[in-house]
């Protein structure tokens, strides 16, 4: 289907504004009922292919994450298969220390304790059963740019940048 014979349809589609992370896991339907659990994420829709997950959209409050399985002739490979990481997933939550305490319990590891940040977050950062890494937090301060940069100067004992 072209969009010529489509002119209704919106080329970015409602709810889907933005970048939504696309996570490869070993086990999909062990991670979608993992994220539903450590995280109450609600599952939107699954498409199978070769008894895999082929395709998954899940909610996470407003914040949505698609997934599939490894499908190595795709190139789509979890990072317990090539041996880590360098993505790390944003999520705010509305509490995020009765978030990780649930989280925790489903097997979420911690790799930083939840704390109060200089930038006025309180959040921390994790590693889930799959390999994936998220920075959980919920904002409980309104900063401007100016008072994130002298908090950052003082932590790290340096004079405030301008600009």
């Amino acid at each position: 289907m072209n969009q010529q014979s489509a002119p209704s349809a919106k080329p970015v589609p409602a709810g889907r504004e933005g970048a939504i992370p696309y996570l490869t896991v070993r086990d999909g339907s062990g991670a979608i009922e993992f994220y539903k659990r450590a995280f109450g994420a609600a599952e939107a829709m699954r498409i199978e292919h070769e008894g895999r997950v082929g395709h998954a959209e899940l909610e996470i409050g407003p914040a949505k994450i698609m997934l599939s399985d490894e499908f190595p002739d795709h190139e789509a490979l979890s990072p317990q298969t090539i041996g880590g990481t360098p993505v790390l997933i944003h999520l705010y939550v509305e509490d995020v220390d009765a978030f990780i305490r649930r989280a925790e319990q489903e097997g979420l590891k911690t790799l930083r304790p939840v704390a109060d940040q200089f930038y006025g977050d309180r959040g921390g950062k994790f590693e889930d059963p799959f390999g994936h890494r998220w920075w959980i937090a919920s904002h409980i301060e309104d900063l401007s740019t100016e008072e994130i940069r002298r908090r950052a100067a003082a932590l790290h004992g340096e004079a405030p940048a301008q600009g």
